[in-house]
């Protein structure tokens, strides 16, 4: 499951409240097309994208198995963790409907932290959009959520996004071990970036 970073930032409750605002109101159009909260009427297409290997097999967090009951479970659980103002589940939709990617924003408004999780369909991702889209994420969730930090995690033979996450100006801070939602753990690259570096390599 999500972990807090590691980094502990001491967090006025007045910003801690404006973090679960900003959570609340979060306008989606600023991530581009096609996104939109997941909903229950998803849980069917949701796990028939997340089934696909290619899209979710270095995913540690994922709820599994991929079946409609527990694709709708992880909606309401979702929904009701954005209604305290730590999680946002996106779905990315191509113009004819299907499923094109997911993010899943955990956020701590106490820690004025979030970290990212999500996936391309395999389509997407040989199609290069993987490194321009968490770039317009990762600044989003620092200008739209109002955050100062954020953690990721990746697996420790998960290239593709252990070069991606460097590139954005990630620092790499050891491993840590991530605890699936089964309660197994995995081994996992570590790296956090503060909102001032972020702004200082990317502007905004």
């Amino acid at each position: 499951m999500s972990a807090p970073p590691k980094t502990v930032l001491d967090v006025p409750p007045e910003e801690a409240a404006a973090i679960v605002a900003a959570v609340l109101s979060a306008d989606l159009d600023g991530l581009g097309a096609g996104r939109s909260l997941a909903r229950p009427e998803d849980a069917a297409d949701l796990a028939a994208f997340l089934s696909d290997p290619r899209v979710s097999d270095a995913i540690y967090d994922l709820p599994r198995p991929f079946t409609v009951a527990t694709m709708r479970a992880w909606i309401a659980e979702s929904e009701a963790l954005r209604q305290e103002g730590r999680r946002l589940l996106i779905l990315t939709r191509e113009p004819t409907g299907e499923i094109a990617g997911y993010s899943c924003v955990s956020v701590w408004p106490e820690r004025s932290a979030a970290e990212l999780a999500g996936a391309l369909s395999a389509a997407r991702q040989s199609a290069g959009q993987g490194g321009s889209g968490a770039l317009q994420s990762f600044g989003w969730i620092f200008k739209a959520l109002k955050v100062r930090l954020i953690g990721l995690t990746a697996a420790v033979d998960n290239v593709r996004s252990e070069k991606l996450i460097d590139a954005a100006g990630f620092v790499r801070m050891g491993t840590r071990d991530a605890v699936r939602p089964d309660g197994t753990t995995r081994t996992s690259l570590y790296w956090e970036v503060t909102a001032e570096q972020w702004r200082a390599r990317w502007g905004g």
